[in-house]
């Protein structure tokens, strides 16, 4: 009997002990995480910073490259609004990029192009389709939207996809027509893929009276049928409390107010849209939703769904010959609204613009 309660005794001292050694090891782990994740931030201010200085590399010899500070809508959530400056506009960095030969009398179309990734940021990845547009005439601008990446943890947990950030992309487009002379305000085209791509389609849907023409790459499209197809490392970007903070399942609505395919009554401007049947990222069943909502409302607009193309997701991005031909057709339909200086109409004209060494 004496050995029982000995036992009972011993347990009731060790586990407050073995519960508090537990809840001190949770809590070290979740400082761990904590400072992992302020580290990866750090990390990507730095491959920022490096990136920035290689486009000045990659092509500073056919383009003025500047990166200004502007401002969109303030903040999409806001904790105490109370709080002095709380509903400030909300500050982000946009790249400028101006061919060298222009003639600054004259007037020149400008291509918007916000970059792709839930969070991720514009880097020389597009260096030849940057080449590729400032040696037709092109002015562009890229916008680093509430969201991106290299810009520390705050401004990264501003995102709000689907939503304020096309205003911020609006706000780039706005910038360039107000600050610069030499941009035609009449001849402003929208290009983007995937994120990017959903990012046009909104821009166009919401300001079809400023934007040409726009197309849209494999562009995020249905974010109710993604929200269902994705993984859920994916879907914790939504659920998050910093940004929707609701499942579609908790919020049909909002979900709904920022998928393009909800939206397709809106479409007024002539619009390209390009997806890919083995894209492994926005499936080619999310655009078709989109392409479908548009037939269904009668509206007029382009596309092309390309069979098992090599490359998937970036199939059109790439540097192979089957890319650049692909982006000749891209070209081509922006040239019909935009009416660039010197168009490109070939593979060839591609290769003399952004990868030849000799002109």
């Amino acid at each position: 009997m004496k050995r029982y309660f000995f036992t009972l005794v011993l347990a009731i001292a060790v586990f407050p002990l073995a519960a508090q050694t537990e809840q001190n090891l949770d809590s070290k782990v979740d400082k761990l995480l904590r400072e992992n994740e302020e580290l990866n931030h750090r990390i990507d201010i730095l491959e920022k910073q490096i990136d920035d200085v290689l486009w000045f590399n990659r092509l500073g010899d056919v383009a003025f490259i500047d990166k200004v500070f502007i401002y969109g809508p303030p903040p999409a959530h806001i904790r105490n609004p109370e709080q002095t400056g709380a509903k400030n506009p909300l500050k982000f960095w946009t790249y400028v990029f101006i061919p060298r030969n222009i003639d600054p009398s004259k007037k020149y179309p400008l291509i918007v192009l916000p970059h792709g990734g839930v969070h991720a940021d514009f880097t020389t990845y597009h260096t030849h389709i940057v080449r590729e547009m400032i040696a037709q005439g092109y002015i562009v601008v890229a916008p680093e939207y509430r969201g991106s990446t290299g810009y520390g943890q705050s401004f990264w947990r501003q995102i709000d996809y689907g939503g304020l950030e096309n205003e911020d992309v609006f706000a780039s487009r706005n910038y360039m027509v107000e600050n610069y002379d030499f941009v035609d305000g009449n001849r402003v085209g929208i290009v983007g893929w995937s994120h990017g791509g959903m990012i046009a389609l909104h821009n166009i849907f919401d300001h079809p009276d400023s934007y040409a023409c726009a197309f849209a790459g494999v562009p995020v499209s249905d974010m109710i049928l993604r929200y269902g197809y994705a993984e859920d490392e994916y879907r914790k970007l939504y659920d998050a409390d910093y940004h929707i903070g609701k499942t579609p399942r908790e919020d049909i609505n909002e979900y709904r107010r920022r998928s393009p395919a909800w939206q397709a009554h809106k479409l007024k401007t002539p619009l390209l849209i390009h997806t890919n049947t083995n894209d492994d990222d926005v499936y080619v069943i999310e655009v078709e939703s989109l392409i479908k909502s548009l037939k269904a409302v009668g509206k007029k607009f382009e596309y092309e769904i390309f069979q098992d193309m090599p490359g998937g997701h970036s199939f059109d991005r790439i540097d192979t010959k089957a890319a650049r031909q692909i982006r000749v057709k891209i070209y081509k339909f922006l040239a019909q609204y935009l009416n660039p200086p010197r168009p490109i109409k070939s593979v060839e004209d591609i290769n003399r613009a952004a990868y030849l060494p000799i002109k």
